[in-house]
């Protein structure tokens, strides 16, 4: 049984490896530094963010994800800044990037903003041949894959008002082939292509409503579409579901605590045959900001 669970893992693995790419995460609408630069400072706020993904829970090997970012506009210009760290295991390989982002904000009407982004990362990748007990452990192809160093860049464009946001991003514009082989790569990080929107309806003085989506392309995989709709009460708390096109239904929830604490709960089902071997994934944030406004919130945020 051990067998089978570890070869469906090691398949897993390689679908991952080549179809999700980067990191994905249920409650992206929170954590959109991670794909598209241009958001570095659009809240107006030192934003400090972190989140911990475990995804199909009870799979051996299963994808785990934790990742921390920070953004803020620069000393009151134009410019924001951001730093991200994604920490992604998925089976034996283990994979580390850290970002630096950087944004330039133009007002292009009283109630509209559009920033324009660029990312530098690094990317550390690791796998642990130990975990796949090759017949030879001598065997020299199993010997280079510590600390594989790899430095790519990206870019993305932000539109964004109190009440709706755009973007369209791509976090990475290198292909790189972790490891070759007879020309064959067992880990190829191919370009991704992210678009993305939301727009907050008012249904009463103390109900908004934000449905909002978010589209990946990558060359060789299906098209990914999330689609989610959230509900936020009282200008405190948020209650939502999300699909993933012919992948995940989850729930989603998140409280805020006060002006400048929030912390969020997603919970995702899998609507795929690998339903019978895992209990769902899971996916816990917490946000904190400063502002410069008196230390408080001008307007609540659904983004």
């Amino acid at each position: 049984m051990k067998t089978k669970i570890f070869t469906l893992v090691l398949m897993l693995t390689a679908i991952v490896g080549y179809a999700q790419q980067n990191a994905q995460f249920t409650q992206y609408m929170y954590n959109t530094i991670n794909i598209n630069p241009a958001y570095a400072g659009s809240r107006g706020a030192l934003s400090i963010f972190g989140l911990y993904r475990t995804q199909w829970v009870g799979l051996d090997g299963a994808p785990e994800t934790s990742c921390f970012s920070a953004n803020t506009p620069f000393n009151n210009s134009n410019v924001g800044l951001g730093l991200s760290l994604v920490n992604d295991k998925i089976g034996p390989t283990n994979e580390n990037n850290i970002s630096v982002d950087i944004s330039y904000t133009i007002s292009t009407s009283e109630t509209f903003k559009v920033s324009f982004g660029f990312k530098a990362t690094g990317n550390l990748f690791n796998l642990d041949v130990n975990k796949l007990n090759p017949v030879d452990q001598a065997d020299p192809q199993f010997q280079n894959f510590n600390s594989v160093f790899k430095p790519n860049f990206g870019a993305g464009v932000y539109l964004h008002s109190d009440r709706l946001y755009a973007g369209l991003s791509v976090p990475n514009f290198v292909e790189t082939n972790v490891y070759n082989d007879n020309d064959v790569a067992i880990y190829k990080s191919k370009i991704n292509y992210y678009i993305m929107g939301g727009y907050v309806f008012d249904l009463g003085p103390d109900i908004k409503f934000k449905p909002s989506t978010l589209l990946k392309v990558v060359e060789g995989a299906p098209l990914q579409a999330d689609i989610s709709a959230n509900f936020m009460f009282l200008e405190k708390f948020v209650v939502g579901v999300s699909y993933r096109w012919d992948s995940t239904v989850s729930a989603l929830a998140d409280f805020q605590i006060s002006d400048s604490l929030n912390i969020g709960y997603g919970y995702d089902l899998e609507t795929t045959n690998l339903n019978n071997y895992n209990s769902g994934s899971h996916e816990i944030f917490l946000r904190y900001e400063i502002f410069k406004n008196n230390g408080k919130m001008t307007t609540p945020r659904f983004f």
